[in-house]
């Protein structure tokens, strides 16, 4: 029988206090509820939400009113089971799904949890009190959110899991891809992972555009087929392609991603844009009769991502190009805010 691994009263913790205000800290690690389990956090991505609530205190329309442990795209190792029996014994590997829900009767079409209005998810600012983080060496966790990994999966690998997930319900949201001539505008690590799982859908053509050189050569090495540079507007134009995911998050992505697009082709928006009123070509796109289709966080397909990463059908290890220890974790922001020089960055605990 193996021995329980002892969990500490305080651990490390990845805590935002502010803006700019980013602080490496000891917190208690709570007393699990009996649907909870301890997981030792191995790695955490850096997403863009974690950046906005550091560098604006705010992720959209979640604003920070109080110090939060940061933190979704995490992967690690149960050291406490749930005392219920709902979930994963102690010592299995694990990938987490970071979303859950506040009221079971809230509505929400059927199959869609992801656009429940009583939705939770962790490290966000978007309820009162926040929903903490799991940017932690020890999180507690409810047990339904923990996914086992398959057999021969490292957590190292597993560490893109969550925003692969992202990823690949836009690819479902656009429906079959296979043959298709696909344009992707903005190659930040969601935009990459859309290359990955572009590529494995099997698109026949894969083009992608960014204003930075260093993640179109990423792109290159996930299964891109072609670069085209986003501030030349007509070359962008020209692509006319069947299905143009925008995952830049930005007004301008957007009027690119509309104009890339053929004559009754689909328009995928994974990139969140900023919050408010946002300019875009409806004009054009009604006249060409395209189809706008929104994207939002995922549903069960982490569960499909998992298995196409162990069985070496998704090949998204590109996407990762700096792993920095927690006591860097500053210096890790830093970089995963610079786009020339970094695509996913995780924090090793």
């Amino acid at each position: 029988m193996t021995t329980p691994e002892p969990v500490p009263a305080q651990d490390v913790a990845v805590v935002v206090h502010g803006v700019r205000d980013l602080r490496v800290e000891q917190r208690p690690v709570p007393a699990p509820a009996p649907d909870e389990a301890v997981v030792r956090i191995a790695y955490g991505g850096i997403c863009g939400s974690d950046l906005h609530y550091w560098t604006h205190g705010a992720a959209g329309e979640s604003v920070l009113r109080a110090p939060m442990v940061l933190g979704h795209e995490v992967v690690g190792t149960v050291v406490t089971a749930a005392a219920d029996g709902s979930g994963p014994p102690a010592g299995t590997e694990v990938a987490v799904h970071p979303a859950g829900t506040t009221d079971a009767a809230a509505a929400f079409p059927p199959g869609r949890p992801n656009l429940s209005p009583a939705g939770t998810y962790l490290g966000s600012a978007a309820r009162s009190p926040h929903t903490e983080g799991a940017f932690a060496r020890h999180a507690v966790l409810r047990a339904g959110m923990l996914r086992p990994l398959p057999g021969g999966l490292s957590l190292r690998t597993a560490a893109v899991a969550e925003p692969a997930a992202v990823a690949w319900h836009a690819v479902r949201r656009a429906g079959d891809v296979a043959g298709k001539k696909v344009l992707v505008i903005g190659c930040g690590p969601i935009g990459l992972l859309v290359v990955a799982v572009l590529r494995r859908a099997g698109a026949a053509e894969i083009v992608v555009t960014d204003v930075h050189e260093h993640p179109l050569t990423v792109a290159r090495e996930l299964g891109a087929t072609d670069t085209v540079a986003a501030a030349d507007a007509d070359a962008v134009a020209a692509v006319a392609a069947d299905v143009v995911f925008e995952s830049s998050g930005s007004p301008r992505g957007l009027a690119s991603a509309v104009r890339g697009a053929a004559r009754g082709g689909t328009v995928v928006m994974v990139g969140l844009l900023p919050s408010g009123e946002q300019p875009a070509l409806i004009s054009l796109a009604i006249t060409r009769e395209l189809d706008l289709r929104g994207s939002f966080r995922f549903t069960d397909e982490l569960d499909d991502v998992l298995a196409a990463l162990a069985d070496g059908s998704l090949q998204a290890d590109a996407v990762v190009t700096h792993v920095l220890g927690v006591d860097d974790t500053l210096a890790a922001f830093e970089l995963a805010l610079d786009a020339t020089a970094s695509s996913k960055v995780l924090l090793e605990f």
